[in-house]
């Protein structure tokens, strides 16, 4: 497991090295969902691409909490590294690995268990309800494959290797992309044979990762003693993985609410939110590679004692997401409706598509700015900040406000787009504030 020293040589050069890879690696997982809907909505109806919008938000909602948790790893794998420390980062690669495999087989049978009863949470329509639950089923069986290769990624990526990770998802995009065809296409198995594919894809990634490393013969040298639970080891990883779990779940969770929201308006409201969902993790590219470029450059300069650099890290992202983010949401004004007829060829849902996408797409900028200070606060281990700002942005805004909008406005999905920007506008105030106030009281100062 290769790594690269990200504490020298020129901040900006270091984070384009890191993002880009990282940036590639985040949209062949978001192609997944993309794939799916894409060639479901070539041969299936509208109930199908309900099924699997929804059944795949509620696993991308998962992934995302995977990946939260293992921020604990990325950011004291990084700190290790920075500090030329090999014997921690081992004892850290080593709990890591016996934390997940006991989390994803608990996990797993968790959500099989409450198969039925998530899907009737999501307020599913009855036309989907069958196709939406085989789906997760199958998905939810495959679990244990979802965590083992985002936490592989993730000790690559605290090590400063982001290519990796590409390499391995790019194998597992190419088998889900011609397995979509052979199983929707060919055998017609609408949103079972999104699932298998999905699946077996991540499976088949999982283990060209598992064998690239033992050929290379260069892993981090863990042994057994490595492998057993060390409470202080687990404590600061989960110190720091937890919030931004909880966080990423959160919002997941209102993200699903406004779908629930969206489905009890009807199927065609449903598949216009479910299809735009899938868009904007593709325009949140940048931003949310800029959340672990940030957290993870921080992170080994914070290890290397070099605060200035670290902070220098978050201010170069910053410049970076928001001058995107605006690209990206003036030109999507422009293109949504086309956009959206990528995935339907009903007018219904292109017209509310098209109406929810130019109010939600501004997000980009917002929710970049934040989540920039995000990945800074979790290199500082005070990833409770993040929890904290997301949360409140959730609870007051983003939610409250999407469930008016849509009373408010029946015909429409364009406010409840907009809604998603109040929220993020509450997260921007917060993190300001809260960045200030630690840099009046001198906090980093502890690792200089």
């Amino acid at each position: 497991m290769q790594g690269e020293n990200l504490t020298t040589g020129s901040v900006l050069g270091n984070i384009v090295y890191f993002s880009i890879p990282y940036l590639f690696s985040y949209f062949l997982q978001i192609l997944y969902g993309l794939v799916d809907l894409f060639v479901v909505g070539q041969y299936c109806g509208v109930s199908t691409i309900t099924a699997v919008s929804i059944g795949s938000q509620i696993m991308h909602m998962l992934t995302v909490i995977i990946v939260g948790l293992a921020m604990g790893t990325t950011v004291l794998t990084a700190q290790s590294v920075g500090a030329n420390d090999a014997k921690r980062t081992t004892k850290v690669v080593g709990n890591t690995i016996t934390l997940f495999l006991a989390f994803s087989v608990v996990m797993s049978l968790v959500l099989l268990i409450t198969v039925g009863d998530i899907v009737k949470v999501m307020s599913t329509p009855a036309e989907a309800v069958g196709e939406t639950t085989m789906y997760l089923t199958i998905c939810f069986a495959g679990v244990p494959f979802v965590v083992a290769y985002n936490i592989i990624a993730s000790i690559f990526r605290g090590m400063g290797n982001t290519r990796s990770p590409l390499y391995f998802v790019m194998v597992a995009c190419v088998v889900n992309i011609v397995l979509d065809y052979v199983l929707i296409g060919g055998m017609g198995m609408g949103a079972t044979g999104a699932a298998v594919a999905t699946v077996l894809s991540q499976t088949v990634s999982v283990i060209v990762a598992l064998v690239v490393i033992k050929v290379r013969k260069n892993g981090m040298g863990v042994t057994r003693a490595d492998l057993q639970p060390q409470k202080a080891v687990m404590g600061q990883m989960l110190k720091i993985g937890v919030p931004v779990a909880l966080q990423d779940g959160f919002i997941q969770i209102a993200f699903l609410v406004i779908t629930i929201i969206a489905n009890l308006r009807g199927l065609n409201d449903a598949a216009a939110v479910g299809i735009v969902e899938k868009v904007i993790g593709v325009l949140f590219l940048i931003p949310s590679s800029m959340l672990s470029t940030v957290s993870a450059v921080s992170a080994q300069n914070l290890g290397a004692k070099k605060v200035d650099r670290a902070k220098k890290t978050l201010w170069e992202a910053l410049g970076i997401t928001v001058g995107f983010g605006l690209v990206f949401s003036i030109v999507i004004q422009f293109v949504a409706g086309d956009v959206v007829s990528l995935f339907t060829s009903e007018s219904e849902v292109i017209r509310l598509g098209d109406q929810y996408l130019r109010g939600y797409v501004w997000d980009c900028v917002l929710a970049g700015i934040h989540f920039c200070f995000s990945g800074f606060f979790c290199a500082c281990g005070w990833s409770i900040l993040s929890f904290i700002h997301n949360v409140v942005a959730i609870v007051l805004a983003r939610v409250p406000l999407a469930y008016l909008a849509s009373i408010m406005y029946p015909e429409t999905l364009y406010p409840m787009g907009m809604a998603t920007n109040a929220g993020s506008l509450l997260s921007v105030i917060i993190c300001v504030v809260a960045y200030a106030w630690l840099i009046r009281q001198k906090k980093l100062e502890k690792f200089a």
